[in-house]
């Protein structure tokens, strides 16, 4: 984790500490990405972060999804570890249970972790330019206007072909990697009492297998001007 990316996480965060659920005024634009495992949800952000940064808004696009906890554990004062485990545990053990095992002198409750990870994760999309991966993001930032929510998906055999390339697994091994990450994402939903809900929609859905890295960028660069999340951002003045 570079500093510049912290110094950045910490300096907006700051900025929107006022903002809650319901007052979200100007916020954004964000984009989030839901992804079935094995689908290169990351990869696609980075195209997209690189992207939108060639038309020079009033400031520069992010990607961010393992960096939220980080940024959690430094507010709570807890290895970033720790936070993931917690997060993930499928078993019916209490936080209260985990960090007592984990013998961490300065004692954090569930809700405190909780309400820590639901509000960077809250911040980081009302403050705007950010592109948030995963970490249940087109929940927790399901009411802001200026927002684009997509879902990636694909089928299993695509997405074991990702898993064994990009992590030079087996087949069994890949299968076995899509399973836990998966349960993993379901307990982390669980752990921070946001599941999926009914009310709760993307705007749009990729199968990854059908397009192409610069071909999915394109729709999703297509469905960005056509929800005109930009649409109330000025460009970049260069002085000279």
């Amino acid at each position: 984790m570079g500093n510049s990316l912290m110094n950045y996480l910490n300096s907006r965060l700051k900025e929107e500490k006022s903002f809650q659920k319901g007052h979200v005024g100007d916020a954004g634009p964000v984009i989030t990405i839901s992804r079935e495992v094995g689908c290169n949800g990351l990869k696609l952000a980075n195209l997209l972060a690189i992207e939108l940064n060639k038309q020079r808004m009033l400031a520069d696009w992010k990607v961010l999804s393992k960096e939220i906890f980080y940024e959690s554990a430094r507010e709570l004062n807890l290895a970033p570890e720790k936070i993931l485990k917690a997060l993930k545990k499928e078993d019916s053990y209490t936080f209260e249970q985990i960090l007592t095992a984990f013998g961490e002198k300065r004692y954090k409750s569930e809700a405190k972790i909780v309400n820590t990870v639901k509000e960077v994760v809250r911040s980081l999309a009302i403050n705007g330019f950010n592109i948030i991966v995963g970490r249940a993001s087109h929940i927790i930032a399901a009411d802001i206007k200026n927002a684009l929510h997509i879902r990636l998906e694909a089928p299993l055999e695509y997405r074991i072909r990702n898993i064994m390339c990009n992590n030079n697994l087996s087949r069994d091994e890949a299968k076995a990697f899509i399973e836990r990450v998966e349960k993993e994402r379901i307990a982390f939903r669980k752990a921070i009492r946001l599941e999926q809900s009914l009310d709760v929609h993307f705007d749009m859905m990729i199968n990854r297998a059908s397009f192409t890295d610069r071909e999915a960028v394109e729709l999703i660069m297509f469905a960005i001007e056509k929800k005109r999340i930009l649409a109330d951002y000025k460009q970049k003045i260069d002085f000279f």
